[in-house]
């Protein structure tokens, strides 16, 4: 394991700049997306995540998997259909999966997905992402404060999507806990090319998901605006009969305490809507080489009095 990380000497570290302050980075190449966003190229074990105090002692890994049953729960993936939408400014909208669990008024998670969020990323385009809660109230979107350990060379946590050729345009990602050293992953499900490790969430940055989460859970999110409109959530519409038309997330699965990925057909969910005027939500089913894959659709316009 460490010779093959020997080898890899170089990463791309996704950074914001205006908290790009360490020694370890500067006088490296840089690769600028935006204003407000730059790839570094550091060495591995130089990193900023690095520098967190939880982190001290810190070593790299290699992911693993294992799998399990019924809940306590180590994780989930899922199919999410991927949109662009009209956000202003003070406004985002998310679409994620995620973890946690909540004990004696503390709370840890982890999320990953999409979202659309202008004053995160300094303009208007669909971004891949992160973010974390853990110990003491810590936590942070992406890799804006120490925590988040990159592992991938190709693919940061978080990057514009592009616009595809043809077909859907989606992401699959998973959160799941390596059985050995109960370290988070967010990695990259592909149906026909080998998966991608993005990184992980060390443990020693949470306090009560060490071992596990009690939540699991995939869900769409918006934040309102101070006048009080709020945004599109999805691809912007009502959910209808023609699910491909739809906002809409399958083939969820949900990692069980024995480190398998079972499908969540094999648990009890629970449904959750605020509001039914503005956003909607439908259960759905589609068949994928003669067999069913669980799906659902939601999403909608926003607007004025969404009760959010």
């Amino acid at each position: 394991m460490n010779f093959f990380f020997k080898l890899v000497t170089f990463i791309f570290i996704f950074i914001v700049s205006l908290v790009q302050s360490i020694e370890s980075v500067r006088n490296v190449k840089s690769f600028k997306l935006n204003e407000k966003i730059i790839y570094d190229c550091v060495d591995i074990y130089k990193q900023p995540s690095l520098s967190h105090p939880l982190l001290k002692n810190h070593k790299i890994q290699i992911a693993g998997v294992r799998s399990q049953d019924e809940g306590p729960y180590h994780g989930l993936a899922a199919w999410m259909s991927v949109h662009d939408l009209n956000i202003s400014r003070d406004q985002a909208s998310y679409a994620n999966i995620y973890v946690g669990s909540g004990y004696n008024k503390k709370t840890n998670f982890i999320q990953t997905g999409w979202m659309v969020n202008p004053s995160l990323f300094d303009d208007g385009r669909t971004w891949s992402y992160g973010f974390w809660k853990g110990a003491n109230g810590a936590g942070c979107y992406n890799t804006i404060c120490p925590g988040f350990i990159q592992v991938s060379t190709t693919d940061p946590l978080s990057v514009p999507f592009p616009y595809p050729r043809k077909g859907d345009r989606a992401v699959n990602p998973s959160i799941s806990q390596d059985y050995a050293t109960g370290h988070w992953w967010t990695i990259l499900i592909r149906a026909n090319k080998k998966d991608i490790n993005i990184g992980y969430w060390p443990k020693e940055l949470f306090d009560i998901i060490g071992r596990s989460v009690d939540m699991v859970g995939v869900t769409g999110v918006v934040q309102t605006s101070t006048s009080g409109i709020s945004p599109p959530m999805g691809n912007g519409h009502l959910p209808t009969q023609k699910e491909d038309e739809s906002a809409r997330v399958k083939n969820l699965l949900i990692v069980d305490t024995k480190y398998n990925f079972m499908p969540s057909r094999n648990y009890k969910l629970e449904k959750l809507l605020d509001n039914n005027k503005c956003y909607g939500l439908k259960d759905g089913k589609k068949r994928i080489f003669f067999k069913e894959s669980n799906l659902f659709t939601y999403g909608g316009p926003g607007g004025d009095s969404c009760g959010i």
